[in-house]
């Protein structure tokens, strides 16, 4: 009976000791893999130069291992994907387009990939450029990705510069664009004054747009938007050559190119037409009372500030002066003077073309 127990316990002991040295050969081996990773993780990456790497959208670990390391940014994507799991504090990692240093590590690449520190780059929209046009931009730009959206309504969208990164989707860019428009106007409404005769933000976009395509001078905005101000307290109409050139191209899109009207035979750029001023498109501020419809392009932040707050003055009018600038006048009389100026620049203008 001894001898049994004996065998028993000298068997129990036999199986714990073994069992004890494989666990302790397992926690060596865990050891030494975790220490192993440590070590490769933070590593001075093969890459000898900086080099740009692009992160699609949707990539996961696996992938974005395999990309670094067919771009020779990293030497293991399996070392890779276990340091992301170390190192990521549960961030995912980014899609976008990375300057990654010579001999980063694959902690660094880890970290830049969590933070999304992805090149940026400016997609620039000007004021007064249609919906549509600015949607075509969008379109062309091989830096952003997903379907060419819908075109917004008109006035939607603020012009500006706007950072992107590669890969980054036509929809939400242009979400962002309409977001800013909103945000825009919302702060220039509340700072309003008083007296206007727009009643609702819409209309002074509307009238911003025209103000917008009536001069490209920062300067003379607030001006030009008192023209406009003044006339519209009185009852007069608008009488703005751009209200015409966009109801022509609305209904007349064989007229003009770019928002341009060109002579359909030449396909040169041409002055607004007698029949085309008495034409009612809807949107010709010479024949209708009031303001058009809807905006005729997108007005930047400046032309919305302006109309909201125009300068004060009796101006009621105004004509091209030649030098890229308006002249402006009170009375018909001054105005008249003003447009003979301008009708004799343009002849001398036209003269010294065709001596050429």
């Amino acid at each position: 009976m001894a001898a049994a127990r004996r065998a028993r316990r000298g068997g129990f002991w036999s199986r714990f000791n073994a069992l004890m040295s494989l666990a302790l050969t397992a926690g060596a081996l865990l050891l030494a893999t975790a220490l192993y990773v440590v070590f490769e993780a933070n590593r001075a990456g093969p890459s000898t130069e900086e080099k740009v790497v692009v992160v699609p959208r949707g990539a996961g670990i696996n992938a974005i291992g395999r990309l670094l390391e067919a771009e020779g940014q990293i030497r293991n994507p399996l070392i890779f994907r276990v340091a992301t799991y170390a190192y990521s504090q549960q961030r995912v990692l980014k899609a976008g387009e990375y300057s990654i240093p010579a001999h980063a590590s694959p902690r660094a690449i880890i970290d830049m990939l969590a933070s999304g520190s992805a090149l940026a780059h400016s997609i620039t929209v000007a004021e007064g450029l249609t919906s549509s046009a600015i949607v075509e931009i969008l379109a062309r730009s091989d830096l952003l990705t997903g379907d060419v959206p819908e075109v917004p309504p008109e006035g939607s969208i603020l012009p500006e510069t706007y950072n992107v990164e590669r890969g980054a989707d036509r929809s939400e860019v242009l979400r962002r664009m309409m977001e800013a428009r909103s945000q825009a106007l919302q702060d220039a409404w509340a700072r309003r004054a008083n007296g206007l005769p727009v009643r609702t933000p819409e209309e002074a976009v509307i009238l911003a747009s025209i103000v917008e395509k009536e001069t490209g001078i920062a300067a003379e905005r607030p001006r030009v938007a008192s023209v406009f101000v003044n006339r519209l307290k009185r009852g007069m109409r608008l009488e703005s050559d751009p209200t015409i050139i966009y109801g022509v191209c609305r209904q007349h899109p064989e007229r003009c190119v770019n928002g341009r009207l060109v002579n359909e035979t030449t396909g040169l750029q041409r002055g607004i037409r007698q029949s085309e001023i008495a034409l009612n498109t809807g949107y010709n501020t010479y024949q209708i009372p009031a303001l058009p419809p809807t905006p005729i392009a997108n007005p930047g932040r400046a032309s919305i500030e302006a109309t909201l707050n125009p300068a004060h003055t009796n101006d009621i009018f105004f004509v091209a002066d030649g030098t890229g600038g308006h002249v402006f006048a009170t009375n018909v009389r001054d105005h008249n003077a003003n447009v003979a100026r301008w009708r004799q620049v343009e002849r001398e203008a036209a003269a010294a073309a065709s001596n050429r």
